[in-house]
């Protein structure tokens, strides 16, 4: 393993913010596969990334998120796991190759099956998540993330996969749908959970992204920082979603999304972006206020 990810989260790290949402001011229509889009229409993915580069931030990360067989087989790409997970890490690597240190990480989402309702059988899951994750590693990557995960049980087969099969860093995070005094994910998976796993199956890093807003995102970044000193990855929502006029709005303003930064490495977070609803203006006032932290 030639990237040390606990040496380089010793010091509060900056990521970069929303894909999909960034994606779609570029024309991806609504439910349509962004990952065909890393052969297809590869310039808008590569102008995304670029933008979070240009933002500041320290880690982007691939458009690989749906790179499973199960989701890639509603558009009729089960079969192109491997093809599209790769074409993503050239993507990304490439647009991080424009600023000296910045890291690329595969991402992996979630397949869309239940484990616990025996939806697909487990050598499966863990099959499309090899692939992935060895596509990506090939493609380049620095680090892979398994990210917006509901479910304990199905994260535990990616990651098994995925540190079976590759020598690079492994971030965990799940997405929570609860904060307050007691986080759970929609499945009822709490922080203890998550570190329990991590140290298990000897993951690098945990976090939580997606689903809230950065203000339930400190509770639990100090969840995590109580049971566990692995560094402690958060992309928060801009804010909980809302339907205004049939569209779905993420009603956080960068600017008052940046003032959770503090406190969110105060309770232990040593990464921090952004989820649906960012954009690298949220990025650049996250890097600034990181920068001042680090210059106090």
């Amino acid at each position: 393993m030639t990237f040390d990810l606990a040496q380089f989260a010793s010091t509060p790290r900056v990521l970069d913010g929303a894909t999909g949402t960034e994606l779609q001011k570029r024309g991806l229509p609504a439910g349509a596969c962004p990952e065909l889009w890393n052969v297809e229409n590869p310039d808008p993915i590569r102008a995304v990334a670029q933008s979070y580069v240009d933002a500041g931030s320290d880690i982007i990360i691939t458009n690989s998120f749906g790179a499973n067989k199960f989701v890639l087989a509603q558009h009729d790409a089960g079969d192109r796991v491997a093809e599209l997970a790769g074409a993503a890490a050239g993507i990304a690597r490439e647009a991080a190759g424009t600023r000296e240190g910045v890291k690329v990480f595969g991402s992996l989402g979630p397949s869309g099956k239940i484990v616990m309702m025996g939806d697909v059988p487990q050598d499966e899951l863990s099959q499309t998540f090899a692939e992935a994750a060895t596509a990506l590693v090939t493609g380049g990557v620095d680090a892979i993330l398994l990210e917006s995960f509901g479910e304990l049980a199905e994260l535990e087969i990616a990651l098994g996969a995925v540190k079976s099969t590759i020598d690079v860093p492994v971030v965990i995070s799940m997405t929570y749908t609860a904060g307050g005094e007691s986080p759970a994910t929609m499945m009822g998976n709490r922080p203890a959970d998550v570190v329990d796993l991590a140290v298990r199956l000897g993951a690098d890093a945990v976090g939580a992204n997606c689903g809230l807003g950065p203000d339930n995102y400190v509770g639990i970044a100090a969840a995590y920082r109580e049971l566990t000193s692995l560094p402690i990855w958060i992309k928060a929502n801009a804010g909980v979603p809302e339907i205004r006029d049939g569209q779905t709005v993420f009603p956080m303003p960068a600017d008052q999304f940046v003032t959770y930064v503090d406190p969110l490495i105060d309770a232990g977070a040593t990464m921090i972006g952004g989820c649906c609803g960012t954009t690298p203006d949220y990025i650049s006032l996250i890097r600034a206020a990181v920068d001042a932290r680090c210059a106090r």
